[in-house]
């Protein structure tokens, strides 16, 4: 359960960010995403490598 300590003076708005950031850094819409259906693991390792060498493609530009 995520909770958030809404400060005296503090906006609704916000605290409704801080509780989306902190919900998004626990990663259940991810996970809850990645159940719907069934991924084979070849397939999965596979696509997180394409995203790493994407992500690593991205650094190497930054970098340049």
């Amino acid at each position: 359960m995520i909770i958030i300590n809404v400060k005296e003076n503090e906006s609704i708005d916000k605290a409704l960010k801080r509780f989306k950031k902190k919900f998004e850094r626990t990663g259940v819409l991810k996970e809850l995403r990645a159940r719907t259906y069934f991924e084979k693991p070849s397939v999965a390792r596979r696509t997180e490598k394409i995203k790493a060498a994407y992500k690593q493609s991205l650094q190497m530009e930054e970098n340049s």
